[in-house]
C-alpha cells in the first residue's frame, strides 16, 4: 500500500508541487542571478530618455520585445497612435559673458526649438505693455528676453490661440496701467499671469530666444501644444524656450534692469523629425493552464522625460516587471491565469498607452482579476492590501517572500473598500480603476533608511541611473513575480465588491 502511494505521487505531480517548483526558483535567481540592475542600465544608459516619439523609445520598444520573445513569450507591439512630428534632444550649454561671467544651468522643454548653433546676444526685459515694446522695439532683434513668470512644472510657453486671446485682454488692461504712469513704468503694477504677452510679436521682431526662472531641481516637460493638438510640421516654434536656474536669472535680470553689459550665449541642439511617427504598447503574455481567459497585468510605462535617463520614472519599474518576467519564464512557472506583461507607452502624455489598451481589449476587462503597476519610485514591496477574503491566501503567497527578505519584511493586510476614480489620471493603473480592474495596492517603504525623496527626482534632471537604490529594486522584480504568480493560481478572481465601494 506504501509503495502504491509513492508511486501515484510520482505519477500524478499536483500543480501546487509544480508551483512551489517554479517559486523555489525565482527564489534562488533572486540571490544569484538577478538581472534587474542589467535591464536598468541597458535602458537607462544605452537609450537614454524614451520620450514617446524619439528614436531611443523606437529602440526601447524593439529591445524590450526582443528580450520578452528570447525569454519565450508571445509578444506584440500594440499601436497607440502617431505623433505628427518626433523630437530628439542633443546637448546642451550656456554662459554669461560681459561684466560678470558665468556658466549657466539650464534646460528646455522637449518639443521646443534648439538654437542655430551657438548664439550669443544681449538681454532685454519681457515688455508687458504696447507701450513698453513700442518704446524697446528696435532692442529686441537678436535679443534674449527674460520672462519674470516662475516656472514650476516645466512646461513650455503655451502660444496657441486660445492663450493669444487671454495675452490680449491682458495686454488691454496692463495699457490702461501704463497710461497712468507716465514716463516710468511701475512693472510691479502689470498683470503678469500669462508669460511672454508679446509672444508672435517678439518672434516677429528678430528675438533669438524666451529665458524664465525655474526652480532647482530643474524640471523639463513637453511643448503641449505640439503634442497635444498634434501640431505638423510647419508649425513648430522656431525660438529656444529656455528654463534658467532661478538664482542665475535673478542675477541676470537684475544686471538688465540696471542697464549693465551682459550677454548670453547657449547651444541647444534641440532637432525634430517629420511624422507620422507611431509609438506603441509592449505587450507580452504567458497562457494560463486552466482560466486562459482571465487575466493578471504586471504593468509599467517604457516611454520618460528626456531631460535625464528616466531611470526613477519609470526604468525602474520597467527593468522590474521585465525580470520578473524572465524569472517566471525560466523557472518554469505554468500560471492558471493568463498573465500579461504591459509596457505602457506615452504614459507621460497623459496615459495614452493605458487608455489605448482598455479601449481596444474592452473584452478583456472582466476577465482581469488584478492589475500591479510599478510606478512610484524604486522602493522596496514591504506588503500588500488584500480583499477581506483572500487575505489567508495571500498570507501564503507572501511567505516566500518574508524568507527572501527578512529585513524587509511583507505585511498581508485587509483592504478597505475605497471609491474608484472618476477619470483616469495620474498613473496607468487609474486608468484600470476607473473601469473597475482591481489594481494592486503594494506598500512600498525606504525600509533602510536610504532618504529617498521621490519629489526630488521625478520629473527633474537628477532622474539618473546613480539615484536607483541596487537592493530595493533588485528585491522588487521577484516580489512582483511571485506575487504574479500566487494571483494567478488563487481560488478564484479577486471580488470587485470587496475592493471598490458601490457607485452612488
Amino acid at each position: 500500500m506504501k509503495f502504491l502511494i509513492i508511486s501515484l505521487l510520482f505519477l500524478l505531480p499536483t500543480t501546487a508541487m509544480a508551483q512551489s517548483s517554479a517559486v523555489k526558483q525565482i527564489m534562488k535567481m533572486a540571490k544569484e542571478d538577478n538581472r534587474t540592475m542589467q535591464h536598468l542600465d541597458i535602458l537607462c544608459n544605452r537609450f537614454g530618455g524614451r520620450l514617446a516619439g524619439s528614436p531611443a523609445c523606437e529602440t526601447a520598444e524593439k529591445w524590450a520585445k526582443k528580450c520578452f520573445e528570447e525569454w519565450g513569450y508571445e509578444v506584440s507591439l500594440e499601436k497607440i497612435g502617431d505623433m505628427n512630428v518626433g523630437f530628439t534632444r542633443g546637448g546642451w550649454w550656456g554662459r554669461m559673458t560681459g561684466e560678470e561671467n558665468m556658466v549657466l544651468h539650464f534646460a528646455t522643454p522637449s518639443f521646443t526649438s534648439g538654437t542655430k548653433g551657438p548664439q550669443s546676444g544681449h538681454v532685454v526685459l519681457d515688455p508687458l505693455s504696447q507701450i513698453e515694446f513700442d518704446r524697446n522695439k528696435h532692442t529686441y532683434k537678436g535679443a534674449w528676453v527674460l520672462v519674470e513668470n516662475l516656472s514650476l512644472k516645466g512646461v513650455a510657453i503655451n502660444y496657441n490661440e486660445e492663450s493669444m486671446k487671454q495675452r490680449a485682454e491682458i495686454i488691454k488692461s496692463n495699457n490702461k496701467i501704463a497710461e497712468g504712469q507716465g514716463r516710468y513704468l511701475d512693472r510691479s503694477k502689470f498683470n503678469k499671469e500669462v508669460p511672454a504677452l508679446f509672444y508672435k510679436e517678439l518672434v516677429e521682431a528678430g528675438i533669438l530666444g524666451f529665458i524664465r526662472p525655474a526652480t532647482v531641481p530643474l524640471n523639463a516637460r513637453y511643448d503641449r501644444v505640439v503634442v497635444r493638438e498634434n501640431y505638423t510640421f510647419e508649425q513648430l516654434p522656431t525660438v529656444p524656450d529656455i528654463l534658467l536656474n532661478e538664482e542665475q536669472f535673478a542675477r541676470v535680470y537684475k544686471l538688465a534692469e540696471e542697464r549693465r553689459d551682459v550677454r548670453l550665449e547657449f547651444d541647444i541642439r534641440n532637432y525634430f523629425r517629420p511624422g507620422p511617427i507611431p509609438y506603441h504598447n509592449v505587450v507580452a503574455s504567458i497562457k494560463g493552464s486552466k482560466y486562459p481567459n482571465e487575466y493578471v497585468i504586471l504593468g509599467a510605462h517604457l516611454d520618460a522625460y528626456d531631460i535625464a535617463s528616466g531611470s526613477v520614472d519609470c526604468g525602474n519599474g520597467v527593468a522590474a516587471v521585465m525580470e520578473a518576467a524572465r524569472m517566471l519564464a525560466v523557472s518554469g512557472a505554468k500560471p492558471e491565469r493568463t498573465i500579461l506583461f504591459i509596457l505602457f507607452g506615452a504614459e507621460e502624455f497623459g496615459l495614452r498607452g493605458s487608455k489605448a489598451w482598455v479601449e481596444q481589449n474592452k473584452d478583456k476587462l472582466d476577465g482581469i482579476s488584478m492589475m500591479f503597476n510599478r510606478d512610484s519610485g524604486p522602493l522596496p514591496y514591504v506588503g500588500f492590501k488584500a480583499p477581506k477574503s483572500l487575505v489567508k491566501e495571500y498570507d501564503k503567497i507572501a511567505e516566500p517572500i518574508r524568507q527572501l527578505y527578512p529585513e524587509y519584511g511583507f505585511e498581508v493586510s485587509e483592504l478597505k473598500p475605497f471609491a474608484r476614480p472618476d477619470a483616469p489620471r495620474t498613473a496607468d493603473h487609474f486608468t484600470f480603476r476607473w473601469c473597475g480592474v482591481p489594481a494592486g495596492r503594494m506598500v512600498m517603504k525606504d525600509v533602510m533608511g536610504y532618504g529617498f525623496d521621490y519629489r526630488e527626482i521625478w520629473h527633474t534632471e537628477r532622474d539618473n541611473y546613480n539615484k536607483v537604490i541596487v537592493e530595493y529594486e533588485e528585491q522588487s522584480a521577484p516580489v512582483l513575480a511571485i506575487i504574479a504568480l500566487g494571483t494567478a493560481n488563487l481560488s478564484k478572481k479577486l471580488p470587485r465588491e470587496e475592493v471598490y465601494l458601490p457607485k452612488k
